[in-house]
């Protein structure tokens, strides 16, 4: 299986461009591995509370169920007496936003009311009862906020670390090895353009070399027919001349004789 590339014409400025994608790409990985690593250790810590707030919380509830069964043997039922009573909310609860490696986190905190509305509730009978069920609650109410809180950070940091820990095998598995392909495919491609640009240099070269030699011999070889009709004109020229070669001069020997008529 051939590996996978992106589609880019082999050229250096890709090349350059390539390398800062790569340089890019090691960078993100790197930031998002220590997001990670930060998120799993807030994550894990934040189980370990959740642990104990569960614990906890079955404590306090069964503290809660029976005191809330001693009101009630005590005072019978004073679920009326509290509705009437109640005028306010005694216990409000307010979020805020805990910031985390990125990431926003909800926080609930509890406020209780200094000014208690079931003074008079339980004067009759039962009163130290009372007081005592409702302090159990308030504990048991700002149990229940301490463990909606750690729940809710443990939905939203169970959510991101999924996220982040796909992104970090994305970059990992899949956009850096597909750029480190892209430049090994641009690099084998330069070299194999230098190759041929210089086997290409090279038989300009030898034919420049051939057509040199080629025009040298000629011109050897015209100077040498030069030298040679040069000395045939020579030879041709002295055998011409009658002073030099002695030509017999054919009426100066004939004698002439007297003709009679």
């Amino acid at each position: 299986m051939a590996a996978v590339r992106d589609n880019v014409f082999p050229t250096r400025m890709n090349l350059t461009t390539t390398k800062t994608r790569l340089k890019g790409a090691q960078t993100g990985h790197s930031l998002l591995k220590r997001k990670s690593e930060a998120l799993t250790t807030r994550f894990r810590a934040i189980v370990r509370k959740i642990e104990d707030a569960k614990l906890k919380m079955g404590k306090v509830m069964q503290n809660a169920s029976f005191s809330l069964a001693e009101v009630a043997y005590i005072t019978g039922d004073i679920s009326y007496q509290v509705r009437e009573s109640a005028k306010h909310a005694t216990f409000k609860v307010s979020a805020k936003q805990e910031n985390v490696s990125g990431v926003l986190i909800p926080a609930f905190e509890p406020s209780l009311q200094t000014a208690s509305q079931f003074e008079l509730t339980g004067l009759g009978r039962g009163g130290q009862q009372i007081q005592k069920a409702r302090a159990v609650y308030i504990k048991a109410v700002e149990t229940l906020v301490e463990l909606a809180s750690l729940q809710t950070a443990f939905v939203i940091l169970d959510e991101v670390i999924k996220l982040t820990n796909r992104r970090v095998n994305a970059i990992e598995y899949v956009i850096i090895p597909r750029i480190e392909n892209t430049m090994s495919y641009i690099n084998s491609e330069l070299d194999e353009q230098d190759r041929e640009e210089f086997y290409r240099l090279k038989k300009i070269q030898g034919k420049k070399k051939d057509r040199a030699a080629a025009a040298q011999k000629l011109l050897d070889e015209k100077a040498k027919q030069s030298i040679n009709d040069g000395n045939l004109h020579g030879e041709v020229g002295s055998g011409s001349n009658p002073d030099q070669t002695g030509a017999r001069d054919i009426l100066a020997e004939q004698v002439d004789e007297d003709i009679i008529f």
